[in-house]
């Protein structure tokens, strides 16, 4: 008997064995894939080990090893974070979030020395992604921007992405088991790149009926996406039913407990059916099961009710209820589930979110059942103002941009500090993150994020020249200098909504037209025109440095036109026509040539937005029908309120949208002093709603590759600038 004993023992331990062997070599397997898609032949430089490191936290260790890089992990995601730190630190090659961007060239593997180095992660979840991004960025991806995008993540050391593509599958089915008919169902769905708000509940059927196909496409897509990214060692949110529910469901069912909500930005409101209602927990078992069915789980559930809307009462009682049923609701059909919750509410009406409201609404839930996102820590850390969500667990978020607009914000310094005191106080803080609305024009501060859980040795000084060698795949002092110039005397403001540059605004005297494009800057444009010029100075082949030559100059100019604007509005207030068409020639001569440095890169296209949205489209009809919907989110966005909202100094989108704007603005202004009157701003207003709306119903075509090359424009921007400022 206790031979026996000792035998199934051994078996046993053999078994474990040959599983945690198989599970290794899946793991090195994930990575060397990765590698290679990065790196090609080059790859075969590093040499991934998977074994327990002397941490219980992921971590790493680079050293060399028989003329390889050997890269020792304790988990796919650290490997992949090994790799990158060795790229940036050592290599100078950097892997961009964009498939378009072309990763540079490993010339050669420098040395570790003789000591290795090792990073060990000072959280266990680092989260990415928000509703918005997968409006703002994301409609239009295929897998293979999904697949470069999942492979950034896992090279930033990313494990915890949102993944919300292809839901829409799930809901098709559920509400046709719910008596719904294909018609009612893709009405209900907005369209694709407005899905994200109809997933928070704030609009209904703008620019619907969804395709059928889209909804094919996106669940194929979805598959595809999870696979790799729990291939990667990460763990995705997915959705869950949050109370949205179609007016047909409320209509048949009158004995429910369905409300409608606050209006959101002059859509219509909709309807939420209270947590309390049986029907609630039927919708959430019927969603889970389907979900899981087609994509799996994880256990971890995005879900937020009232997002950006009063919810049907402030009874702090009732906040409870309805906390304590969306939870008990999911934990029913999932045991082990955790429900992710965006602290963004608790933010946006932080008036009516009392510290008394938020602690009942998260007193609904069990601590080890909810995880918080606060989501705008670089401007309101809200663990801060309500005792650390009250004992919850909660995420850092840095959120960095918003609508996709194109604007050079984030303050490395001040991320830096703000994250250390995070770091060393956040007794429940469980991980930090990034919750952008879009990729924006800085990507380094997102990289600088989330390496700072990985190592917090490094200085900001250290960091930025590092990033600058990346840009130019040198160690070049003007660079560097630039670099630091931009750190230290640019890059000083926070991301707000709807932050733009003139040029972008809707034409006024003065101020800026709308609510959502706000023009002011802190910092000296004379600083940023020179480190401009030290980058023009110093050429270089790789896509980072043209990149940054795109973005600065063009950040560049649209700031100058502030100037140029104010005195037109002064020739204007003086009744001078001549000063007058002198002004407006100038403010052109910047849109034309923002608009050509601007579509010398993918990066910064309104073709290349258009042409993916069209590519969607099976028939010449859904391809009209996507890119109506792409430019309508741009530009008018779609309700009376969000105008602006997505501004972006994009090659196409400046010139042939915002510089129309401008040029009738100066047309009219010019042609009214020339007849002795003044300008009706209110009628002209309203002129230009028309020209607004009529250019989204618009299949002119814009050109969806680089046009020219980005350092020749530059130079020529350069000496413009000599000769006209």
């Amino acid at each position: 008997m206790r031979q026996m004993t000792k035998m199934n023992f051994l078996r046993l331990a053999f078994l474990i064995a040959i599983m945690v062997v198989s599970g290794l070599a899946h793991a090195q397997q994930a990575t060397e894939r990765l590698a290679v898609r990065i790196l090609g032949d080059k790859a075969s430089g590093f040499e991934f080990i998977l074994a327990e490191m002397d941490s219980p936290s992921d971590a790493f260790r680079l050293e060399d090893a028989n003329s390889k890089i050997r890269i020792t992990g304790n988990s796919d995601n650290s490997l992949a974070m090994g790799l990158n730190y060795y790229l940036r630190h050592y290599a100078h090659v950097h892997v961009s979030w964009f498939a378009s961007e072309p990763v540079d060239v490993l010339e050669t593997l420098v040395p570790v020395g003789d000591h290795p180095v090792s990073c060990t992660c000072s959280v266990d979840d680092r989260f990415f992604l928000n509703y918005c991004t997968y409006g703002y960025t994301m409609p239009w991806w295929g897998w293979d921007e999904w697949e470069r995008f999942i492979d950034w993540m896992a090279l930033n050391g990313i494990n915890m992405p949102l993944a919300l593509t292809g839901q829409e599958a799930v809901w098709y089915e559920v509400w046709k088991d719910f008596g719904m008919n294909d018609l009612e169902i893709r009405s209900f769905f907005s369209g694709p790149a407005h899905l994200p708000w109809h997933r928070m509940a704030n609009l209904d059927g703008f620019q619907g009926p969804l395709p059928m196909s889209f909804i094919e496409s996106q669940k194929e897509l979805q598959t595809k996406i999870l696979a790799r990214e729990r291939e990667l060692n990460m763990h995705p949110v997915l959705p869950a039913f949050s109370g949205h529910i179609p007016s047909q469901i409320a209509a048949s069912h009158p004995e429910c407990d369905v409300k409608r909500l606050s209006p959101w930005c002059g859509f219509e409101p909709t309807y939420f059916l209270n947590p309390n209602d049986p029907l609630f927990a039927e919708i959430q078992a019927a969603f889970i099961a389907k979900q899981t069915e087609l994509y799996g789980t994880d256990h971890l559930y995005g879900l937020d009710p009232f997002n950006e809307m009063d919810p049907p009462s402030w009874d702090e009682q009732y906040l409870f209820d309805v906390s304590s049923n969306i939870y008990h609701a999911l934990e029913s059909v999932d045991p082990k589930a955790q429900w992710v919750q965006m602290g963004w509410i608790f933010y946006y009406k932080s008036k009516q979110w009392t510290n008394e409201r938020v602690r009942k609404y998260l007193e609904g839930s069990p601590k080890e059942g909810l995880v918080l996102l606060d989501y705008f820590c670089e401007r309101a850390e809200v663990n801060r103002q309500t005792e650390q969500f009250f004992g919850y667990p909660y995420i850092w978020c840095y959120l960095g941009n918003f609508g996709g607009n194109t604007m050079l914000v984030g303050d490395l310094n001040q991320l830096n500090q703000k994250l250390n005191a995070a770091f060393d106080d956040g007794k429940n803080m469980v991980g930090i993150g990034s919750t952008l609305e879009a990729f924006d024009c800085s990507p380094q501060i997102y990289e600088f994020l989330f390496e700072r859980a990985w190592d917090r040795s490094t200085t900001v000084e250290q960091w930025v020249d590092d990033w600058a060698m990346m840009r130019v795949g040198a160690d070049n002092h003007d660079v560097q200098a630039a670099w630091q110039l931009l750190n230290k005397e640019v890059y000083k403001d926070w991301s707000f909504y709807g932050k733009g540059t003139q040029m972008v605004a809707r034409p006024t005297f003065k101020g800026h037209g709308t609510y959502y494009t706000k023009t002011e800057f802190s910092y000296n444009n004379d600083s940023l025109l020179s480190a401009c010029r030290m980058l023009l100075k110093n050429p270089s082949e790789r896509d980072g440095y043209n990149y940054d030559l795109v973005n600065l100059y063009s950040q560049w100019l649209g700031n100058y036109f502030n100037e140029v604007r104010d005195t037109f509005t002064q020739a204007y207030i003086n009744r001078d026509v001549v000063a007058m068409k002198a002004a407006k020639d100038k403010a052109n001569s910047i849109i034309d040539l923002s608009d050509e440095l601007l579509s010398t890169h993918p990066s910064f296209m309104l073709g290349k937005w258009i042409a993916d949205a069209r590519a969607m489209g099976n028939t010449s009809e859904e391809k009209d029908y996507y890119e109506i919907n792409a430019r309508t989110l741009l530009t008018i966005w779609g309700g009376p309120v969000l105008n602006d909202y997505a501004n972006r100094m994009w090659g196409g989108l400046v010139k042939r949208y915002y510089g129309q704007r401008w040029n009738r603005f100066f047309d009219t202004a010019i042609q009214a002093v020339e007849n002795g009157e003044q300008v009706d701003e209110d009628q002209f207003s309203k002129d230009l709603s028309v020209f607004e709306r009529q250019w989204t119903e618009q299949h002119d075509s814009y050109p969806a590759t680089v046009q020219g090359t980005t350092f020749d424009v530059a130079k020529k921007i350069d000496h413009w600038i000599e000769e006209n400022y």
